[in-house]
């Protein structure tokens, strides 16, 4: 006797949604058969019943509310492709867990901000909760994390978490392009919003980090612990400065555990040449995490995109129908454990510091002065020619110092009246990060 159809309530079916849709139709064997049961949507919802979406709908029921979803008959569980935080999106993950019934969301912000109080639920009910496609698209670095490194104790996890950041970073070094330029651009093609703020000020990849972090090191996901600082004052002359020094610049998010505290970042960040995250380039995205025994692992794809998103969503669905649970985060929520912030007073480093100056005599006896005083000593100085406009770039890479005495001379450098603009300051990684 054939095993009954695992039926799915949709919601929301914007590009990723009608991408489930067709990859559930266009392998329909094969995800049966690596299921144990066949996959079926049976109901969907999203906004606007009469848009084309490029996929036939007549053959679902239709809810224009989605919390419905969760309590028809005929759906045994919800995806929700909804979006945001809070809202409809929230409010139907409450009502598909509180019924009992399993989720599979691609909602990193949602996750971000509610994922204890939704894997708290989950177990409550013995729901499962899964969120594949809410980090890194189409990579599997969500089970990779849950459960290919559950065995050992995590000190890092970090990568390039944002498609959209690491096309314009890439095309800026690729064809010598101003940010805006290539923003405007990526904008064009579809790779950024129209308001591109969400992925180029780092929030973005700040939600996914702390998804990260909570799978790594057994802490509840938690924004407030994750300093986040965009792309936005990146220019091609740093690109290019970072290249002489060879280097790349990419958006990184990191965090690691410093003692009993939880370091997390989102900051663009100099890459050296001979680190896997050089060479990722484009839309892609690539995960970094070390584990004790395991050592590196590196997981690099498409970070986006209907197929690669709705790939990591079927997987989850695939997951389900197989029986396979355990709790959203890898820990038991209730065994997840808050851990204070490590402030940039336990971090140090190596920093690039680029600014914009008066070229005129004395002002470069000012910053290093101000960078005396501060207790961070250069390791390398470049001052190329100076502009039309009066202008001169200086760009110092600091020895190895504490970040808050680097930003604090940041901070001094800023309130010069011969400094033209905000002083730039970006880590340097290591090849052993």
């Amino acid at each position: 006797m054939a095993a009954s159809p695992l039926q799915v309530g949709l919601a929301g079916l914007g590009t990723v949604g009608a991408g489930v849709i067709r990859l559930l139709a266009a392998n329909a064997d094969l995800v049966a058969a690596r299921a144990g049961r066949p996959i079926a949507v049976t109901a969907v919802s999203a906004r606007d019943r009469h848009r084309s979406r490029g996929v036939e709908l007549n053959q679902f029921a239709w809810e224009d509310d989605a919390t419905r979803l969760a309590t028809r008959a005929d759906v045994d569980l919800v995806v929700e492709l909804v979006g945001g935080a809070d809202g409809p999106a929230l409010t139907l993950a409450r009502a598909t867990l509180g019924a009992g019934k399993p989720l599979v969301t691609a909602n990193k912000a949602m996750l971000a901000h509610h994922g204890l109080e939704l894997a708290t639920l989950a177990e409550e009910t013995g729901a499962a909760l899964r969120f594949e496609a809410a980090v890194a698209g189409g990579i599997p670095v969500i089970k990779g994390l849950r459960e290919g490194a559950a065995a050992n104790r995590l000190a890092r996890v970090y990568g390039i978490l944002n498609g959209t950041c690491n096309y314009i970073l890439s095309r800026m070094a690729a064809e010598g392009l101003e940010f805006a330029d290539v923003l405007a651009d990526a904008q064009a093609q579809g790779y950024a919003e129209a308001d591109p703020s969400f992925d180029i000020d780092g929030v973005d990849a700040a939600h996914k980090l702390a998804l990260l972090s909570a799978l790594a090191f057994g802490t509840p996901p938690d924004l407030t612990k994750i300093d986040s600082e965009g792309i936005r004052r990146v220019r091609l002359a740093d690109v290019r400065q970072a290249e002489a020094l060879g280097y790349e610049v990419r958006l990184v998010g990191i965090a690691e555990r410093v003692g009993n505290s939880l370091a997390g970042r989102v900051v663009p960040s100099l890459v050296p040449r001979a680190h896997p995250l050089a060479s990722v380039t484009g839309p892609l995205n690539a995960v970094v995490a070390e584990g004790d025994f395991v050592g590196r692992l590196l997981f690099v794809g498409a970070g986006a995109g209907a197929g690669p998103t709705a790939s990591a969503v079927v997987a989850d669905l695939i997951a389900i129908a197989r029986g396979e649970t355990g709790p959203a985060f890898s820990t038991p929520a209730a065994q997840l454990e808050p851990l204070p912030a490590a402030g940039p007073a336990e971090r140090s480093g190596r920093f690039y510091l680029r600014l914009r100056v008066a070229d005129r005599p004395g002002v470069l006896a000012d910053l290093t002065a101000i960078l005396r005083d501060s207790g961070v000593s250069i390791e390398s100085l470049n001052q190329p020619a100076g502009g039309a406009d009066g202008t001169a770039l200086v760009v110092m890479v600091t020895h190895e110092c504490a970040e808050t005495a680097a930003r604090a001379a940041v901070v001094r450098m800023a309130a010069l009246s011969a400094v033209a603009e905000p002083p730039l300051l970006m880590p340097l990684l290591t090849t052993e990060e």
